[in-house]
């Protein structure tokens, strides 16, 4: 088994929340999102991250808006909907939840261990 294939699914299931996450800070475009993941080492390609903003999108989570660029192309700049706030509360909600079960399991003491 490799060990980059387990991590990029760690990661792939980890990224709605983060993209959310950064959205309820701040209306974003793509590069700024990139951006903010780069920024906290959880690095995501363009091709990876336009599908997951339309599936975030199609399901009412995201809206956007086109803004006018001083420095080129008009940009398109994504903001979370409520249904998406309410999204990212239950994520959270979740996250808390595992963190604390991996966190349980990862770090218990086994009888062998004492």
């Amino acid at each position: 088994m490799k060990i980059e294939n387990t991590k990029a699914q760690m990661r792939k299931g980890i990224l709605e929340y983060c993209i959310l996450s950064v959205l309820s800070k701040n209306d974003a475009y793509v590069a700024e999102i990139l951006k903010n993941l780069k920024d906290a080492r959880l690095i995501v390609v363009e091709g990876t991250i336009y599908p997951l903003l339309t599936r975030l999108k199609n399901a009412e989570l995201l809206t956007y808006r086109w803004e006018e660029s001083t420095g080129g192309p008009p940009r398109k700049y994504y903001q979370i909907t409520p249904q998406g706030l309410s999204f990212l509360n239950e994520l959270g909600q979740t996250w808390e939840d595992l963190k604390f079960a991996v966190t349980k399991i990862t770090h218990s003491k086994t009888s062998n261990d004492e």
